[in-house]
C-alpha cells in the first residue's frame, strides 16, 4: 500500500481527536489506533503493531511511547520505494507524539485547574465516579487487542488461566499489585507457562 500526503493528514486528525479521549493514559487509545492503523487502513501490519508496543514497553519512559512507535511504523511504511525509511519513521514518531500530547496536555491542564476549584460540586464528584469504569473498560479492551491476536486460548490456556486468577485476586483480595507482578514475573522466568 502506498501512503500519501492525505494519509499523513488522516493520521494527524486521528491522533489529535484521540488525544482528547486519553483519559487513563495512552494505553486506552490502543484499540482505536489498532482499528485505524491495522484494520481499516492497513497502514501497518499486525506484527508491526504488537512489536511497536512491545518495544515501547521494554524501553524506559512513559506509556505514550507506544503511540510514537506506531507512528514510527507508519513512517517506515510511508517511505517511497528505494529510499531509507528512517527519516519518515522519525517524522511519524514526532508527529504522532506531538498530535497526541499537545491537545491532551492542554485539556488536562485546563480541566485540572477547574476541578481543583470546584472539587466539592456534585458534578465533579459524579464525573470522578463515572470516569473510573470508562478507564477500566478501555484498559481491558487494550489488553485484549494486544494479546488476543497471538495467544489463542486453546494453546495458551495456562497463561489465560494465570491472568484470570490475577484478575480475581485483584477483585476479591487486598493483595498488593506488586506482589502479583512479582509472582507473574517468577512464573514467567521459571518457564512453567509459555508466553
Amino acid at each position: 500500500m502506498t501512503i500519501g500526503i492525505s494519509d499523513w493528514f488522516d493520521l494527524i486528525l486521528q491522533c489529535v481527536s484521540l488525544s482528547l479521549f486519553a483519559v487513563g493514559g495512552a494505553i486506552v487509545l490502543l484499540p482505536e489506533m489498532h482499528r485505524f492503523l491495522v484494520t481499516d487502513h492497513s497502514y501497518i501490519s499486525e506484527s508491526q503493531f504488537t512489536s511497536g508496543i512491545a518495544l515501547a514497553q521494554a524501553a524506559p519512559g512513559p506509556n505514550a511511547m507506544m503511540m510514537g512507535m506506531l507512528g514510527w511504523g507508519f513512517g517506515m511504511n510511508a517511505a517511497p520505494l528505494g529510499q531509507s525509511g528512517i527519516a519518515y519513521a522519525i517524522l511519524g514518531f514526532i508527529l504522532v507524539m506531538l498530535c497526541l500530547l499537545i491537545p491532551s496536555c492542554l485539556l488536562t491542564y485546563s480541566v485540572t485547574r477547574w476541578l481543583l476549584k470546584n472539587r466539592e460540586r456534585a458534578i465533579v464528584i459524579a464525573f470522578k465516579q463515572g470516569v473510573a469504569p470508562v478507564v477500566v473498560g478501555t484498559m481491558l479492551a487494550s489488553s485484549w487487542i494486544i494479546v488476543a491476536h497471538d495467544m489463542t486460548i486453546s494453546v495458551y490456556w495456562p497463561t489465560w488461566l494465570l491472568a484470570l486468577v490475577a484478575v480475581l485476586f485483584v477483585l476479591f483480595t487486598r493483595l498488593h499489585l506488586l506482589i502479583l507482578l512479582a509472582i507473574g514475573a517468577a512464573v514467567g522466568m521459571s518457564g512453567m507457562i509459555a508466553a
